[in-house]
């Protein structure tokens, strides 16, 4: 009997210490001005840099660096969480320091807890202390439940012992379980809550699945379910298709597109496009003109896992115990973000060398040969969202990423060789600046100049926005190959600071991020559309558009239509084709939501017409430089 009871009580200890979340130091939700500690090496190792997963700076040494470190290494430091009222702590998680160079961690350390920071008590193992066991290396969390859980204001954590060959460094999240307090200002300040009725949890694979289909079936005339291809351990991957005719392209309508997880261990954003598809779903049954609007003018497309491999091995540890990149691989160990072909440095090349510029357009850029083989490391993953991406006249698009608080917008890759930070912009460059702030501006906290960084990066000097380039150089990015080989003009969405928030995060995230993820989408309906015909109204697919004084040209789709999207104001806009006279004529954007229509109607050339005749009685027209030729090689013949 005692066995069985001693059991059921290790088990509901358990399952306290396990129900209460994290208090919010990875989140940022702790401000820095809850953490103190005794003795700090210096600045940018104080408290405040005592965080979960916390990331340094490239330059160790600066304000940035990725950890608390005491200025001594003896038994009497500490650091500290203020939780600023009465909180049921459950449990502490604990990392090293991030350092590429150094080697530092806390083996062991005792649990203080106060009311009043003065008067503290040592969490207990019977009559002695409790000696809690830290982590081996730098940076595999490791998390240890109270032994029983504890009530109170202040929590501290006292190093017993470090690693010999290095300092007294920690970073660390606490769970805990705030006990409700009305009168507490701070508290109500602090909530936030969502009208939204929506499935709030994280989802793996088979429950992203059931949940797609339940969006199915609650609206059947608006979405699709879909698969793209499959992951290395052969996982579908899973799009959704919100429309008001699911399953085909309706001329004239521009489709979008958003991704996620293409690093498994980011799983807000794919949480997010669960939500996104639940919400389009119910408002459009509730009537909500905006979101009927939406679908009924835009083809929407919904990708939340594209590694679901990745994605399966990060939740099957959790949420704070996956460490910085458990899962942010594929599994044969290839960063997808990164994987696809570098046609930058093909353009760049021809540019630089200006007699091989015809040889290499300024967009539609075709994939190498060598990267089509089957030895070249491409994952299964990257082909299968390339030929996705080949499949569908996609016009915008942005990849949900994690880690951060900022809208990148290409190019991703320097132009320098010799630099790995160099601010390298497209000759689109005003309309990404205008799509990366149409995000960030309407997101809760990414434009707010009082939200401490994520890690080291402070990113309001340009309003929550960055050019892909100037953060830090990625040859064969998702975004620079989509503006190069496509039509489609995308963007990277860093949606938080923790890759991985707690369940209990989910609502405040989905309403920092909302209206943002809705306002983006709106964005595919700027600039110019139309489509381009002959002479009996025949679309022209792959008619080539180039506006004037922008050296990044277009093409149309399948049936003639195109989209281009352009900042308000007046263009000269050309439409030409192979065979076809081009035609010119001004197209004037303005400043309210809708593409302005500008459709061209070309007519065959003369050469055109004449082949076409000769063919159609089987006879092959010569052409006038051939004739030459052939005139030229008689002549020699005869002096001979």
């Amino acid at each position: 009997a005692d066995c069985v009871q001693t059991f059921f009580l290790r088990v509901r200890k358990t399952i306290l210490a396990v129900c209460c979340p994290p208090l919010g130091l990875e989140t940022l939700k702790i401000t820095d001005f809850q953490l103190h500690a005794s003795t700090v090496k210096r600045y940018g190792l104080g408290a405040h840099r005592g965080r979960l997963n916390i990331q340094a700076g490239v330059n160790e040494n600066d304000f940035y660096d990725g950890a608390w470190c005491a200025g001594r290494n003896d038994p009497y430091q500490w650091i500290e969480v203020d939780a600023r009222r009465l909180t049921k702590f459950t449990g502490i998680i604990t990392q090293g320091r991030n350092s590429l160079w150094l080697s530092d961690w806390v083996t062991s350390y005792k649990v203080m807890v106060s009311n009043d920071s003065h008067a503290w008590i040592t969490v207990k193992n019977g009559s002695g202390d409790m000696i809690f066991e830290g982590n081996s290396e730098k940076e595999i969390p490791v998390l240890n439940e109270l032994p029983v859980p504890i009530v109170a204001r202040y929590i501290r954590i006292n190093p017993r012992s470090w690693y010999e060959e290095g300092s007294i460094c920690m970073r660390l999240e606490i769970l805990g379980c705030p006990l409700p307090d009305p009168n507490n200002y701070y508290h109500r300040r602090n909530e936030m809550t969502t009208t939204d009725d929506l499935d709030f949890k994280h989802h793996n694979y088979k429950e992203m699945r059931q949940l797609m289909k339940v969006v199915n079936e609650m609206c059947p005339n608006i979405t699709r379910i879909y698969n793209i291809g499959k992951s290395h351990q052969g996982l579908k991957l899973y799009a959704v298709e919100i429309s008001d005719n699911p399953g085909e392209h309706e001329v004239g309508e521009p489709e979008f597109r958003y991704i996620a997880g293409a690093h498994g261990n980011e799983v807000l954003g794919r949480e997010l496009m669960l939500l996104l598809m639940q919400f389009m779903c119910q408002e459009y049954l509730a009537g909500n003109p905006r979101i009927t609007h939406l679908i009924e003018d835009t083809r929407i497309h919904l990708l939340p896992s594209v590694n679901p491999d990745g994605y399966e091995m990060a939740y099957e540890v959790g949420s704070e115990l996956g460490g910085w990149s458990l899962g942010r691989w594929t599994q044969d160990g290839i960063d997808i973000n990164n994987n696809f072909p570098d046609l930058n440095t093909m353009l760049w090349e021809a540019e630089d060398r200006k007699r091989f510029q015809r040889k290499v357009p300024n967009h539609h850029i075709p994939i190498p040969e060598w990267y089509l083989s089957e030895n070249a490391t491409v994952a299964v993953e990257t082909r299968a969202v390339i030929a996705w991406m080949e499949k569908n006249p996609f016009v915008l698009g942005g990849n949900l990423q994690g880690g951060e608080l900022v809208v990148a917008y290409p190019y991703d890759m320097v132009r320098s060789t010799w630099k790995t930070q160099e601010h390298t912009p497209t000759p689109d460059d005003h309309v990404f600046r205008w799509l990366a702030y149409s995000y960030a501006s309407t997101h809760r906290l990414m434009t707010d100049a009082r939200r401490r960084v994520c890690h080291t990066e402070d990113f309001q000097k340009e309003d929550g926005t960055v050019n892909g380039a100037s953060w830090h150089t990625v040859a064969g990015s998702i975004n620079d190959f989509s503006y190069l080989h496509t039509n489609c003009f995308e963007l990277s969405i860093y949606v938080g600071c923790d890759k991985y928030p707690h369940e209990s995060e989910l609502p405040e995230e989905w309403e920092n991020n909302r209206e943002s993820l809705i306002v983006f989408m709106e964005q595919v309906h700027r600039g110019i559309k139309g489509l381009v015909r002959d002479l009996s109204g025949k679309g022209i697919p792959n008619a080539i558009i180039s506006v004037e004084g922008v050296n990044h040209d277009i093409r149309t789709a399948s049936d003639g239509d195109y989209w281009r999207l352009l900042n308000p104001g007046d263009y000269v806009v050309t439409a030409k084709a192979e065979g076809y006279t081009s035609s010119t004529k001004n197209c004037a954007v303005g400043y309210d939501m809708g593409a302005t229509q500008c459709d061209f109607t070309i007519s065959k050339t003369n050469l055109a017409r004449i082949k076409e005749i000769m063919e159609k009685f089987g006879k092959q027209p010569i052409s006038l430089s051939i004739r030459r030729r052939r005139q030229r090689a008689r002549q020699r013949r005869q002096r001979r």
